[in-house]
């Protein structure tokens, strides 16, 4: 079998797989947070309107979001690329940590970047979705997401990672994505807020409804180097940690999931009602005079 026959199987074949786990879990996850309505991070916000459209956008970005790995493996393969480093299991965990630590630098600086007047027109459409659903993951342009997810097609001429660990970081970032965008909150804990670099959902959501702020996607290092975190997003976190609310696995008297409503008072779960968690509106008025400034205001048609 060629190089390009192998490949190119490799790219429909990790592109059914980007498919399947998709659809599985986020039906999956959708299911848990009906369970969970008090943890919904918009509360009063719908999510949903976009649903069918987000879905359909995805398939088709979720195709160039496999593109840029494809293209690094082959050119490692070609020897247009330096040799990669033999796999190793003792070596896996720390070259993966380097790959994640690479890749949110990759990711942090193309945010900023297609968020400037210039290439904003083509992240556009992720920002329609103001309140993100997991469904709202790869529903971006097509070469947005391209650009993105190019740190594979990049990154092996430069640190001669293992296939191994790309793939792997690849999948990773898949589930994390998915997981950042789904709206409701489960991993707030200390160790996702201040001194720690680590992240929970509340952070890309943040971004999402803040617009201005929050542009990593695995840690939050480079947005509290350069000043870009969201001033309340610490807040926020240490909110979520007081309230402790019960991870629950039954949709009976779960509230509305689709706002963030608790039960009614004297249904039990009641006290899980609790105020949403927006950027201040004065960011909101901010991002909007901006906007004729420097191309940087919220999307026409957003949530």
């Amino acid at each position: 079998m060629s190089d390009e026959t192998f490949h190119l199987l490799f790219l429909f074949g990790f592109y059914a797989t980007t498919v399947v786990t998709y659809f599985a879990f986020g039906y999956g996850l959708t299911w848990v947070n009906n369970c969970n309505a008090g943890r919904k991070i918009q509360k009063g916000r719908g999510s949903d309107k976009r649903r069918n459209a987000e879905i359909r956008q995805s398939l088709a970005s979720m195709f160039s979001a496999c593109l840029p790995l494809t293209i690094g493996l082959y050119a490692q393969q070609k020897g247009w690329a330096p040799a990669p480093w033999t796999f190793n299991w003792w070596a896996a965990v720390p070259l993966f940590v380097l790959c994640m630590f690479l890749y949110d630098t990759w990711f942090y600086f193309m945010h900023r970047l297609l968020h400037t007047k210039w290439l904003y027109p083509l992240h556009a459409l992720h920002h329609k979705s103001v309140a993100p659903t997991i469904w709202s993951t790869y529903s971006e342009d097509v070469f947005d997401n391209f650009l993105l997810q190019g740190f594979s097609g990049v990154i092996v001429f430069i640190v001669p990672f293992p296939p191994a660990i790309l793939i792997g970081q690849r999948l990773f970032e898949h589930f994390n994505g998915m997981i950042g965008h789904c709206g409701f909150e489960y991993f707030a804990s200390s160790t996702t807020r201040y001194p720690s670099p680590l992240l929970c959902t509340t952070f890309h959501d943040q971004h999402h409804s803040g617009f201005r702020y929050n542009y990593g996607n695995y840690f939050s290092f480079w947005d509290r180097v350069l000043g870009t975190i969201s001033p309340n997003y610490d807040q926020h976190v240490r909110k979520f940690e007081e309230e402790g609310l019960p991870l629950k696995f039954s949709q009976a008297a779960a509230g509305d999931v689709r706002t963030g409503r608790a039960q009614p008072k004297g249904i039990r779960g009641a006290s899980d009602e609790r105020p949403a968690i927006d950027e201040p509106e004065t960011d909101r008025c901010s991002v909007r005079l901006d906007s004729a400034r420097d191309g940087r205001g919220l999307p026409e048609g957003s949530q």
